[in-house]
């Protein structure tokens, strides 16, 4: 006899969502295709395309496999996947949310939003011009994300 498939709730399908969105920006950011992520992963591609949508039909091990695969890890069990506290890094950036970063992007034209390896570059070659004072606590978790992350030439602040 066959188990019962369990359905996952919203909440759970929100915070597979959001590791799916996670996990893509990261090998984005890395620039690693999808079939080397794969592959270092001992999964199939399709398995990695599965996850990175967040479905909750893969095993837990995938999951697993494909954040160590990238140099990440799942955060302590007692705090939730995602949160505005955590040192996470969206998939766009959208400069409106960060007053210091939309400064020093001045020269961006046709666009509201960067990726994290372009706000990473533009944090980087123009540190000398932020003004800490008026950093927020969000554009500050943004910048240690952008850095733990992705690696850079600048100081976690």
């Amino acid at each position: 006899m066959g188990q019962n498939a369990v359905l996952a709730t919203d909440a759970c399908l929100t915070h597979l969502h959001r590791l799916g969105e996670q996990i893509r920006a990261r090998r984005k950011a890395l620039g690693v295709n999808a079939t080397n992520t794969a592959e270092s992963a001992g999964i199939s591609r399709v398995t990695l395309h599965r996850i990175e949508k967040g479905e909750p039909s893969v095993a837990i091990g995938a999951y697993l496999n494909v954040l160590s695969a990238l140099g990440l890890r799942l955060p302590d069990a007692d705090k939730p996947l995602v949160s505005k506290n955590e040192e996470s890094i969206p998939t766009r950036i959208r400069l409106d949310d960060f007053p210091q970063l939309r400064q020093l992007a001045w020269q961006v034209h046709g666009t509201d939003s960067l990726t994290p390896i372009e706000a990473r570059d533009i944090y980087e070659r123009n540190w000398r011009h932020l003004d800490l004072a008026k950093l927020d606590d969000t554009e500050r978790q943004l910048i240690n994300a952008l850095q733990t992350g992705l690696g850079g030439d600048f100081p976690h602040v």
